[in-house]
């Protein structure tokens, strides 16, 4: 089985996220797409992050009746930072070792992907599926293939969909009072409104 793994902080899951899902599974012909949240992303431990368990109810509203979509709670169950490599190892160990595992990211994370714990080991364990982002260029291939050997055979590139909606614009509009609807599922705008989320 083909699985699509879709990971970020998801603060708030919007309505890209979801477009990126559907165009990633159509395309790579998935089996299914599953959302995990991130618990603590290291990436981002110097900005201040939701609690996990609003960010996964608004992933959950925001998936809810669509085939093939589903959430995981493996990242935010696991105590620690958030390692991709290690999330990775451990749903292949929880879901068999038969499946083929595809990881979603922004073509703009392809350039720290050196940073990323043990990236090579990464690579061994699923493909890697970079979608684009608005303004945000390709990194130079030829030089993360020096740093990651392998890398170029394990990575996927897609050229759509191409989404122009970010997590951080929502949480500003909110905080300046500012409709999002249409920018996020509308349960996940109720949901923030209901919670007082991003509100400053």
């Amino acid at each position: 089985m083909k699985i699509g793994i879709l990971g970020g902080t998801f603060d708030p899951v919007h309505n890209g996220h979801i477009k990126v899902a559907e165009a990633v599974k159509t395309q790579l012909d998935l089996a299914k797409v599953v959302f995990m949240p991130a618990g603590q992303p290291w990436l981002k431990s110097d900005s201040p992050v939701s609690p996990a368990q609003h960010r996964a109810e608004m992933v959950r509203l925001a998936i809810a009746g669509r085939l093939g979509f589903e959430l995981s709670l493996l990242e935010i169950n696991r105590p620690g930072p958030s390692y991709t490599v290690d999330t990775i190892e451990e749903f292949r160990n929880k879901n068999g070792d038969g499946n083929e595992l595809f990881f979603i990211l922004g073509r703009d994370s392809l350039s720290q992907l050196p940073r990323w714990k043990e990236p090579s080991r990464l690579i061994e364990l699923c493909r890697l599926v970079a979608v684009p982002r608005p303004g945000s260029k390709l990194p130079d291939l030829k030089e993360l293939e020096t740093l990651i050997p392998g890398l170029s055979s394990r990575l996927v590139l897609l050229d759509k969909p191409e989404v122009d909606v970010s997590a951080t614009q929502i949480r500003k509009r909110v905080a300046e009072g500012l409709p999002i609807r249409g920018l996020v599922p509308e349960p996940v705008a109720v949901y923030i409104k209901q919670h007082k989320l991003y509100v400053v």
